[in-house]
């Protein structure tokens, strides 16, 4: 099984320190002791918007906000790399070329954001479209996809399961309501639109939640189903 794991910086690292980067790492390496083929892509939290404030305050214009922002989740990346065991990269992954080819070698591919104006959520989605994966997932902040900002609306019902389709349309509703969070890009969600890939969205703060998800299914997050795809899908271990 190929899975492409999207972890967002706020998950990875929630403060300062090394526990919960430690943590993901060990299921990513109970995932390749299991025989998948992983491809990690990591975000850059509440640093990078601190830096990017910062830079703004300064006088950056909004390019080289987007290049200090990639700077950072490709930090964040190195924590990842530097907690994982010796079956990975020595760097970040800089584009899908390099970072395809590491899985085709059998290494774990570690990447953060690629270009400006392009998050590490779209970057995820991306890359899994290029290494044909099997299931992309995104570890949030948040239990899921909602109808509307769960922040700012009491009455946001989280969705179990979404076609792409559908999900492009929530995440364009969204998007439009100013200061609204949305657990994906509009940019990613239109990615996963045109590949067909069966994406979970889930809360990556509990590591384990990953694991249970790319093993048998089990979340309690939402499930983005291609059209025409099967109810379940066929490479996950029964959980006995």
């Amino acid at each position: 099984m190929k899975v492409v794991v999207s972890i967002g910086g706020s998950v990875l690292v929630p403060e300062p320190g090394g526990d919960r980067v430690a943590e993901h790492a060990a299921v990513v390496e109970d995932l390749v002791a299991d025989g998948c083929r992983v491809g990690a892509v990591v975000g850059g939290g509440g640093v990078a918007r601190e830096y990017i404030g910062a830079a703004r305050e300064l006088g950056a214009n909004e390019i080289e906000l987007d290049q200090l922002g990639i700077d950072v989740t490709r930090l964040n990346a190195r924590l990842l790399i530097a907690a994982l065991g010796e079956e990975t990269i020595t760097a970040p992954a800089e584009d899908y070329e390099e970072a395809g080819e590491s899985l085709r070698q059998g290494d774990v591919s570690v990447m953060g954001g690629v270009a400006p104006a392009q998050t590490t959520d779209a970057v995820g989605a991306a890359l899994a479209e290029y290494v044909d994966a099997d299931l992309l997932v995104y570890a949030t902040s948040v239990p899921g996809v909602f109808s509307a900002d769960p922040n700012e609306d009491d009455d946001a019902t989280k969705y179990a399961e979404l076609t792409a389709t559908e999900l492009v349309d929530v995440i364009a509703g969204l998007e439009m309501n100013a200061g609204a969070s949305a657990p994906v890009d509009l940019l990613a969600a239109k990615i996963i639109e045109r590949s067909g890939m069966r994406t979970i969205v889930l809360d990556g703060t509990d590591p384990e939640r990953i694991a249970r998800a790319v093993r048998y299914g089990d979340h309690d997050g939402t499930d983005v189903v291609p059209e025409g795809a099967g109810e379940e899908p066929t490479y996950w271990a029964q959980n006995d």
